[in-house]
This record gives C-alpha cells, structure tokens and sequence, in this order.
C-alpha cells in the first residue's frame, strides 16, 4: 500500500520499521518539529525522524496541519492510507478524509477505556489487570472512531516505560496485521458510555502523598516511571522513585521505619527498589543508602 506515516516519539518507530519490512511504500512521514533537549537545549529531531531519515524516507514537520497549503501537499501525496502513532498534531477533517482508507490510528489502550494523552500511564495507576493496542479508525472526536483490532497485554508489575516499549511492538504487529487484509477487520463502534479520559499527567501528581495506602503508592511510582518520576524530599534534596514494593510496617506516613529504607503510608509501607538523585544515575536500594544513610525516624515529605 502508499502509505503516509505520522508519528513522533520512540513508541511509533516499530511501526514505521514494520511498514518498511512489509515492502509498503511509505511516500513519506510526517513528525514533530526538533525540540531542545539536555543541558546544552540543542533541537534535537523526534525518534521517528532519526528512523525514517535511516531508512531513506522523507520527513515534514509542520507545526500545525490546520492551514489549506498544509492540507493540499498532504492529499497530493495519493496515499491509501495514513498510519499513526503518538504523532502529537490533531488532524483536521481534511486530513482525515484525503487518504482513501482514511487514517488509522495505534492507540495504547484498550479502548473506550484511556482515551487521551496518558493511557499507559493511567492504566498503570489505576491498577488496570490488562492494557493494550487498539487499531482505530480515526475521525473528529478525541480517540473516539470505530475499533479495527484490539490485542491486550497484561500489566502486572510493568512500568509505564517497559509497557511503552512493549506496547509500541505490538501496535506495530496489530497494524500490520490490519493492513494485510483490512475487509477481515470490520469496524465496531465504541461505547461511549464506558469511555474514560486519561488526561495528560500533571507535574503536581508526581510528588508522593504518603498519607495514601501503600499500594495506590506503588502504583503511582511504576506508573509515572522513568517520566516524569514520582519524587518525595529527602531533607532539603529531591529524590526520585522509580519502583517500589509494597511491605508489612506502620507509622506515621512518610516516617522511614528502620535502616533498611521501609516508608510508612497511609495504610502499610514500601520499601524503594530503584531511586535517582538528581543529576545522578538510577540506583538499586542498596547503592543509594551506601551512599546516603538514611536512619529510622527520618520523615520525607
């Protein structure tokens, strides 16, 4: 098939790869714009340009797709379809209609359920048993088109990271097996009333509330992990949690309960299994307190 590509971060790039493996012409891909990045805030291009520019495929970056100049040059590509994945711009109605199968969308849930910027994230702090892919039919609404395929994976103890990664595999096997044959995939509509949001996570959600049961806790950590990382205080220091296990323990919430890192909560305790100071490497337990004791009886906030 012609095939437009639209996508930006890491998650997309299996997708753009299986596209390319599969022998689909991708005519072309559109990405976000360079943005700064690390200490010297150099523009840095998006994961999905570093992989289409490896693989020979021309790259746009418009900023917004909502002007007719935009809109022309993208419908003058001829393209059956258009794939998308995290790509960040919302498409315009001309957009939409311009390829002749449409655009068709790798979300990472299992929809109705975590339409919006976070599903992963969101699925992992609600306690979610299972996310996964959904391939849909995009139109107008917020993630709200017809279902073409859905696979689900089970969440266990993931992070948001390590089902980021693995999600963006099997979106990308999902698409391919859609494309292959796309009169075997008819589409459903959704439930509207069984949608839920997944809003963008705030920075404020980051820092840990102790007085919370320790499990909502360790939720929270794995979900918010690597980014932007769940963080308590530490004196007047910032420190991050990047995973945590629940333990037996009671006191005060915040309060450490002995020598061996145990945290009060609001209900039970956790115990740190990977932190990061700031500027620092991630550390295991372990390398942390051999470098920064931190006796029973301290209180983080």
């Amino acid at each position: 098939m012609r095939i437009i590509f639209m996508g930006t971060p890491e998650f997309a790039v299996p997708a753009l790869r299986a596209l390319h493996v599969a022998g689909h012409e991708v005519v072309w891909v559109y990405t976000q714009p360079p943005r700064p990045a690390g200490r010297g805030k150099r523009l840095m291009p998006s994961p999905v340009q570093v992989a289409a520019e490896g693989l020979g495929v021309p790259v746009r970056s418009p900023v917004s797709l909502r002007n007719a100049a935009a809109q022309a040059e993208f419908a003058a590509l001829g393209a059956d379809v258009a794939v998308v994945a995290a790509y960040g711009l919302i498409l315009p109605q001309a957009v939409l209609d311009a390829p002749v199968h449409g655009c068709l969308n790798i979300h990472a849930s299992l929809l109705p359920r975590w339409r919006g910027a976070a599903p992963i994230h969101r699925a992992v702090m609600a306690g979610d048993a299972e996310t996964g892919v959904t391939i849909m039919q995009m139109e107008a609404g917020l993630d709200t088109g017809p279902m073409l395929h859905k696979v689900a994976v089970p969440v266990g103890r993931k992070t948001t990271g390590e089902l980021f990664d693995e999600l963006g595999a099997v979106g990308a096997a999902a698409m391919m097996e859609v494309l292959a044959d796309l009169a075997a995939f008819p589409p459903e509509v959704q439930d509207d009333a069984a949608a839920i949001y997944a809003p963008k996570i705030d920075k404020a959600e980051a820092k840990i509330g102790w007085n919370a049961p320790a499990e909502v806790i360790e939720r929270n950590v794995r979900g918010l992990a690597p980014f932007p990382g769940a963080w308590f205080e530490l004196g007047e220091e910032r420190v991050k949690l990047l995973l945590a296990e629940v333990v037996g323990g009671a006191g005060t919430p915040g309060e450490v309960l002995d020598d061996d890192f145990t945290i009060a909560c609001g209900v039970g305790a956790i115990r740190p299994l990977r932190l990061q100071r700031a500027g620092k490497p991630v550390l295991s337990r372990e390398e942390f307190l051999r470098g920064r004791a931190v006796p029973s009886g301290t209180v983080l906030s």
